[in-house]
């Protein structure tokens, strides 16, 4: 099965779903991550010499998490952090699109759209664009996955509320997830920051008591399409 997650910033496919990832690896599949953002004047400043030689600032730190976790291969779009809103929606409709072709991922996990931080509502919104079902690959599942510190910290409304329906048990994959985790030293805190280790391990204990599982990562089940025949029925040739 081929998987492919959509991280707005670097560090928030471990946060959402680095568990999940550890598993999927563990189970056969193939996992893409897509970076979709990049810190650029004039919001963030870094030496010039750094955009020439890596495709992002935090690209050793990334490398070794993915590693960790046994990652296929990581897509950097490289556009602007925290001004997303800037490029236009047909560029970034188009090359997360392409990202989608070239990989043809049966299951794809992407940010919560009610999220605080705009550019995981741009990129949610980018990526339902991209998966509708109208050329010759069909994704099979969609999740949107929460992220400590911009979930949790939208404003609370119907309409923006993370809803969790999925539960998925990584008990046995925690430490990955950890392991992965550490190697993003820049984006660390201590508790109580949302992005420490503690909170890390608290969320996927509170996750896993809603299904009696050690640890658990939770997820919004935004589209699953199946055919027929795959749960044991019989096809149906004529309507």
């Amino acid at each position: 099965m081929n998987v492919l997650v959509f991280a707005p910033h670097p560090d928030d496919e471990i946060i959402g779903c680095g568990g999940t990832i550890a598993r999927h690896v563990a189970e056969g599949d193939r996992v893409w991550v897509c970076v979709v953002t990049r810190g650029k004047p004039p919001v963030f400043r870094h030496p010039p010499e750094t955009y020439e030689k890596l495709p992002h600032d935090l690209y050793e730190e990334i490398e070794k998490s993915h590693e960790v976790l046994g990652i296929e291969e990581t897509f950097y779009l490289q556009f602007p952090a925290s001004m997303l809103e800037s490029v236009p929606r047909y560029e970034l409709n188009e090359r997360i699109g392409e990202i989608i072709e070239r990989t043809e991922p049966d299951v794809i996990y992407m940010p919560h759209f009610g999220d605080m931080q705009k550019d995981h509502y741009i990129t949610a919104d980018a990526v339902m664009v991209a998966v509708r079902p109208k050329g010759k690959h069909v994704v099979r599942s969609v999740y949107a996955y929460e992220t400590l510190s911009e979930t949790e910290w939208s404003i609370p409304h119907a309409s923006n509320t993370f809803i969790p329906n999925v539960f998925i048990d990584v008990s046995h994959f925690m430490e990955t997830k950890l392991r992965a985790m550490f190697c993003y030293d820049s984006q660390l805190g201590g508790f109580p920051n949302p992005r420490s280790i503690e909170a890390m391990i608290s969320l996927a204990k509170y996750r896993g008591s809603t299904m009696r599982s050690m640890a658990a990562e939770a997820f919004m089940l935004i589209r699953e399409y199946r055919r027929l025949g795959e749960s044991g029925e019989k096809s149906v040739e004529k309507y």
